[in-house]
């Protein structure tokens, strides 16, 4: 097995485990998890699937996001929820889309805010939901370098 170099500073590094056919071991340099493939898709559920981290890390920039805009205006939230889910539809079916042939990647969000908000702050708290840094990153054109070790 060869020897791994030093990671990146600000990287995330994956190594296959070891284990099962597709569990996997991330790690930031402080801390460590596992992703994997659901069993009926091979794996062994060791950990969340790629989709979900993509979806989890989109629900944690959103309600971190949120949380920082309304301690920022002393609004009384009392707490935030996102669930978030990746799905795929035809192109076909996307009215909106500029993309017309083949699949288009969905990701649905839906914000539960708790506390003593008016209907605008509300809605200000929304409209950040949509501006947080993944989200913005994710909608906008991304080019994925892929490199030899």
């Amino acid at each position: 097995m060869p020897v791994a170099p030093p990671m990146e500073p600000g990287a995330v590094r994956v190594a296959e485990a070891g284990v099962g056919n597709y569990t996997q071991t991330v790690t930031n340099g402080r801390h460590q998890w596992a992703a994997d493939e659901p069993a009926a898709a091979g794996g062994r559920d060791e950990g969340p699937t790629p989709y979900d981290l993509l979806c989890s890390a989109v629900g944690a920039c959103v309600a971190v996001t949120v949380r920082m805009y309304a301690e920022r205006k002393g609004w009384p939230l009392e707490s935030i929820l996102v669930d978030v889910q990746h799905g795929r539809v035809h192109a076909d079916d996307c009215a909106e889309c500029e993309t017309k042939k083949g699949m288009i990647d969905h990701i649905y969000k839906r914000v539960h805010l708790a506390g003593d908000l008016d209907e605008e702050q509300l809605d200000r708290l929304m409209s950040i939901a949509d501006r947080c840094p993944v989200h913005r990153t994710l909608s906008s054109e991304i080019r994925i370098v892929t490199s030899r070790g």
